[in-house]
């Protein structure tokens, strides 16, 4: 990996008029962007689709594109709307967070019509949709069958359904399929105006040089496809209900630990099954994505496996995870990949040594490294170049808001005399520059931080459901004086896309 930078902003930050991000002109324009301040890279969040709480880590399916983010002016553009269908989703919007529930609400009639377009203008023949089908059609059929019948039971997950849809029996999806023709055309002609939105998004960041770093999380949701098709790849009882469940143990953070609630693979039997489904994944997310971060890359040493019901995460245990197996299983099927591991959290040396065996860079966070600890080693005077460093992720504080509202006087003197803070130099600047100056082989900085926004631009924070992923960067947001500071960065610190001219 050459010397580099980039930005991790997600899609649905993107400001237009229809209340949420999209692969839409503004996301080209952000690629043009990146390109002006000689980036390499853009980072995003999954793009999978989203469940109750509204996070991109608790997905219906780890396959199924998130529909909120198809492009309502693209499908004008196809003729499969008109301007009138989409009036009602461009009013009332707030520029600077999502309405979900709004989003949930109003945009499923004008994807329908969209839908209803395509089937009566012939493209359910077209080759490029017919291609679709048949490559996809692994993990899209199942999908197709999840969702269709979830709309069945009022989007209840499959646990909470009768017993005759909850054990899958292939005779009555069929027949419901059947006598919901529609609602399955639906779901197969949305992801197919997902799938070619995205690629063709990619591809011109492609040819201006632009990677795209994406996001995959080392679990599925209990509410997913797979939980229901695929019973036996988790630990699972007679009943179908998980024996345990994902989670962190207490930390100086969490004094009960983190209870995330995803089942836990059954990693005996993939192993049986020479971890088929983990290479489909990575080689469907390499198809999506230029490099693949894969989030909680720890649990492939140890996990932390919780009894299904226990009332916080502190009742749980470590268990052993595949190890290497997996990533040699991968690599004799998919050669050398471009995998970041999120190596974030309890380390341990077996982790360590996972992660070196792997040769996958790991990742550095700036905001950790000020507790006034000599040893710590997020500072970046420790950082190897086999590393990604950032100020914060999506979980972290803002720079401004972390320095404002968390970081003690003695962090703060720290932090201003580590990174020689300049007298009317923003923090978040600062910060960033601490990590371009690093010998970190890539730097990423979280768009919020170049736009120096303080707690209120955050995208989440953990262990709580119901006010994140909402942040939205205003169409304006992006001045020349933000360019230029970037560029700077860049310029400085010798992390220009050397691709570029």
């Amino acid at each position: 990996m050459e010397r580099a930078s980039g930005v991790l902003m997600h899609i649905t930050s993107l400001p237009n008029r229809y209340g949420i991000g999209s692969f839409g002109e503004i996301a080209y324009k952000f690629v043009d962007f990146l390109t002006e301040t000689k980036q390499t890279y853009w980072q995003i969040l999954p793009l999978t689709t989203t469940s109750y709480g509204d996070s991109p880590y608790q997905s219906f399916s780890a396959f199924a594109g998130n529909t909120h983010l198809i492009d309502l002016d693209q499908l004008i553009a196809d003729g499969l709307l008109v301007e009138d269908d989409v009036e009602s989703l461009a009013e009332g919007n707030n520029l600077d967070t999502i309405d979900y529930a709004k989003v949930f609400r109003e945009r499923r009639p004008v994807l329908e019509k969209a839908v209803k377009a395509f089937i009566d203008q012939g493209k359910k023949q077209s080759k490029d949709y017919q291609d679709f089908l048949t490559t996809e059609n692994e993990w899209l059929q199942p999908f197709v069958e999840y969702m269709s019948i979830k709309e069945n039971f009022a989007l209840k997950a499959w646990y909470e359904w009768p017993d005759e849809y909850k054990f899958y029996n292939a005779d009555i999806v069929n027949a419901y399929l059947a006598d919901h023709s529609f609602l399955a055309d639906y779901h197969r002609i949305t992801q197919f105006l997902f799938y070619k939105q995205w690629l063709r998004l990619k591809q011109y960041a492609n040819d201006h040089h632009i990677q795209i770093i994406g996001d995959m999380p080392i679990y599925v949701s209990a509410d997913s496809v797979e939980m229901w098709r695929t019973p036996e790849m988790f630990k699972v009882d007679e009943n179908l209900n998980p024996i345990d469940v994902s989670g962190c143990p207490p930390d100086a953070f969490t004094s009960e630990g983190q209870y995330w609630g995803n089942p836990i693979y059954d990693w005996e039997y993939m192993a049986e099954n020479n971890y088929s489904w983990w290479i489909k994944r990575i080689k469907a997310s390499l198809n999506l994505y230029d490099v693949v971060r894969i989030d909680h890359f720890r649990g492939f040493e140890s996990y932390w496996a919780i009894p299904f019901g226990s009332p916080t995460a502190a009742y749980g245990r470590w268990e052993k995870g595949p190890d290497y197996a997996l990533f040699e299983a991968i690599h004799k099927a998919l050669g050398d990949v471009n995998i970041i591991a999120e190596d974030l959290g309890f380390m341990t040396d077996e982790v360590i040594e996972l992660r070196e065996k792997t040769g996958f860079p790991g990742m550095k966070i700036l905001q950790f490294g000020f507790s006034n600890d000599p040893e710590n080693t997020d500072l970046p005077h420790y950082y190897t170049e086999n590393t990604i460093a950032y100020v914060g992720t999506h979980d972290n504080e803002t720079a401004e808001g972390w320095y404002m509202d968390s970081a003690d006087s003695n962090q703060q003197k720290q932090a201003d005399n580590y990174l020689h803070r300049h007298p009317g130099e923003s923090i978040s600047y600062a910060m960033n520059r601490g990590i371009a100056e690093s010998v970190s082989h890539l730097a990423i900085y979280q768009m919020q931080d170049l736009l120096h926004l303080d707690n209120r631009a955050r995208m989440n924070i953990p262990s709580t459901i119901g006010n994140n992923w909402k942040w939205r960067m205003r169409t304006d947001a992006i001045t020349p004086f933000i360019k230029n500071e970037l560029l700077y960065l860049t310029e400085t610190y010798y992390r220009m896309n050397n691709k570029m001219n």
